[in-house]
């Protein structure tokens, strides 16, 4: 695979074009100036050692040197080396709800985009761990696999919106499930799954599902959206409030006792988000001080320089226009291998 290390250096290939303009302009003022002396055929009769295509065949050599000269700066680079750079990180999978009731705006802009937010900032300050993205709401859906392209997971988090899953709900339950089936099966050290949530679960019974990720080696944090005092959800476009049947504005609460106790039967840790801060980054700090497995052997194609070639070949072309003269050979010109007559 071809590669430039500095492909900047290419601009200086102007200089190219500019220089065979200069020659040309240099060859029209010297013939200008030799027929102000007379005949041309004349006046070449009087120099019979001057030779027209010496210098230009010199030029063409000069040029095709300077050119190489360019690209050999520009440092051409092949793929032909692979190196074993082994990883060590740990795998951590964001389970992020995306149900209605994460629009509230008791945290600004509103529970959702503070989680997004966050969630990026932490993708900014990883290295070698690996990351998933699963969205749940009534459902739970893998979004990004276990994956180390932090650019790629950012692009898809950035789209995510209450959108995704049709069905509503909080079931925390559905999210711990499938994120017990999303880590590299072969890694046996530490998982992490962090659940951004309000907690109004409304199906089943996360605690449980929580201890059973525990066994499995997950630990299981939870990071509470939202304030316990309560507010309506507003609806998107509309500067109304849903509500239910009976038309009554619904009224959406952080459930912080029921992600305690997911926290807790999963070996984890409780975090309240506030309008401050989300407590995502203090939590990667707790996980940086897991026992880290090394996750992947990752091959990398390095590329090698080539760049001598040509400088090689440029210097033989150079060598060739230094041997060669301007003007022609007496002693040269008497040979003639071929019989032609001069």
């Amino acid at each position: 695979m071809f590669h430039l290390a500095n492909p900047e250096y290419l601009y200086a290939l102007i200089l190219v074009p500019v220089f065979i303009i200069i020659y040309v302009v240099n060859i029209r003022l010297k013939k200008r100036s030799l027929d102000k002396f007379g005949d041309s055929h004349v006046i070449e009769g009087l120099m019979p050692l001057v030779s027209k295509r010496r210098p230009l065949f010199k030029f063409i050599l000069t040029i095709i040197a300077l050119s190489l000269i360019i690209l050999a700066a520009a440092r051409p680079q092949f793929g032909s080396k692979l190196r074993e750079v082994k990883a060590e990180g740990v795998e951590i999978i964001i389970a992020l709800d995306v149900s209605n009731s994460m629009l509230a705006e008791d945290i600004r802009p509103n529970r959702l985009e503070k989680a997004k937010r966050a969630i990026s900032r932490l993708l900014d300050n990883l290295k070698n761990d690996k990351i998933g993205l699963i969205v749940f709401a009534g459902d739970a859906y893998t979004q990004v696999p276990i994956t180390t392209d932090y650019t790629a997971t950012k692009m898809f988090l950035s789209s995510i919106n209450t959108d995704f899953v049709p069905k509503q709900g909080t079931v925390i339950s559905e999210a711990i499930q499938l994120a017990m089936k999303s880590y590299s099966p072969d890694n046996e050290q530490k998982k992490v799954l962090i659940i951004l949530t309000d907690g109004e679960n409304h199906e089943d019974d996360p605690v449980s599902f929580a201890r059973e990720a525990k066994e499995k080696g997950i630990l299981v944090n939870t990071i509470g959206m939202g304030l316990s005092k309560g507010v309506p959800i507003p609806i998107k476009g509309s500067s109304d409030y849903r509500k239910d049947v009976n038309g009554t504005v619904i009224i959406t609460k952080l459930d912080e006792a029921t992600l305690v106790k997911v926290a807790q039967a999963g070996g984890g840790i409780y975090t309240r988000a506030n309008n401050a801060k989300v407590g995502l980054s203090n939590l990667y700090k707790e996980i940086e001080k897991l026992d880290k497995s090394e996750l992947e052997t990752i091959v990398y194609s390095e590329y090698e320089d080539n760049f001598q070639y040509f400088i090689g070949f440029a210097l033989f072309l150079l060598l060739i226009e230094f041997i060669i003269l301007e003007r022609k050979n007496k002693k040269l010109k008497r040979i003639n291998l071929f019989n032609i007559k001069l």
